[in-house]
């Protein structure tokens, strides 16, 4: 049963502010804990003279100290912690395989917004079907970070099936007891740049069917949420900087993806690309066909 919330650890900052973040949803859901590091042998040239007598300790070492910090700050929360030896993108997805959720760490940009989304990240997410939650420091629930009272952020296509993504984007809402805001970015059809003399109100009608189309799409799931405060934002633009505009000051931005079965590229469309390197907050990726 994908009962518990995993993350992976590695001693950095950036886990630590992942693992922090992904116990304050394990309290949310009420479910255990699973903290995982794993070791890509053999480490050289990455850490040169390093043996992996050295490394297992060092290893166990991170996973102990998380838990033990994380049991203070939450001491009913049940933790458990495994090191294991892979690649670790391949590790974590596996381990996310019968989790709930994934929370992995991403280095922000400095004095920018945004993430710097790594290799192992990146592979992690097209790797595995469960939602992955990528976290910065400036995330990190116990720092000068959004705090939990700040809305979700979801991305919703008119023209995909996005069960998954506003399931999930409802859900975590609901846990929150924050507002969900709904951002739908939409562009002219292509043969309106080859008509001379456009008509404003065509824009206008077709933006005001696209706002029915996402108030439809939105109505099931305000049924089954009653007591979730939604809204929503239908713009003419790109979908992805409205996102990322809207992820200032927001708790989570919930975005989708597609379930590619190619092994080439990395399976991200452009909106999701942009949002996981140039958002202002926690990103969701949740995986859909």
């Amino acid at each position: 049963m994908k009962n518990h919330v995993t993350v992976g650890v590695d001693g950095s900052p950036e886990s630590r502010a992942a693992a922090r973040w992904a116990a304050r949803e394990a309290v949310l859901r009420q479910v255990p804990l699973r903290l995982v590091h794993a070791v890509d042998w053999p480490l050289d040239p990455v850490f040169p003279g390093l043996g992996r007598q050295d490394v297992d300790p060092w290893a166990d070492q991170a996973l102990t100290e998380a838990a033990e910090e994380l049991h203070e700050r939450h001491p009913h929360l049940e933790i458990t912690i495994r090191c294991l030896t892979a690649r670790p993108a391949a590790a974590l997805a596996a381990e996310a395989a019968d989790a709930g959720l994934l929370v992995l760490g991403s280095r922000g940009l400095g004095g920018l917004v945004g993430f710097i989304v790594g290799s192992v990240a990146m592979s992690t997410v097209v790797a595995t079907d469960t939602p992955v939650v990528l976290v910065r420091v400036a995330d990190d629930p116990d720092g000068p970070g959004t705090g939990s009272g700040a809305e979700v952020v979801v991305g919703v296509d008119i023209h995909e099936a996005c069960d998954r993504v506003l399931s999930f984007a409802f859900e975590e809402a609901e846990r929150r007891d924050c507002p969900l805001r709904a951002v739908h970015g939409w562009k002219m059809p292509a043969a309106y740049s080859y008509v001379p003399l456009f008509d404003p109100d065509n824009e206008r009608d077709i933006g005001r069917s696209v706002t029915h189309m996402v108030d439809d799409m939105l109505l099931p799931w305000k049924h089954k949420f009653p007591d979730v405060n939604v809204s929503h934002n239908v713009f003419m633009g790109s979908a992805g900087e409205h996102l990322v505009r809207a992820s200032q000051g927001a708790g989570l931005v919930v975005v989708g993806r597609h379930v590619r079965r190619s092994p080439l590229g990395a399976h991200l469309g452009s909106v999701t690309h942009a949002v996981l390197h140039h958002a202002a907050a926690p990103v969701a990726v949740i995986a859909h066909d």
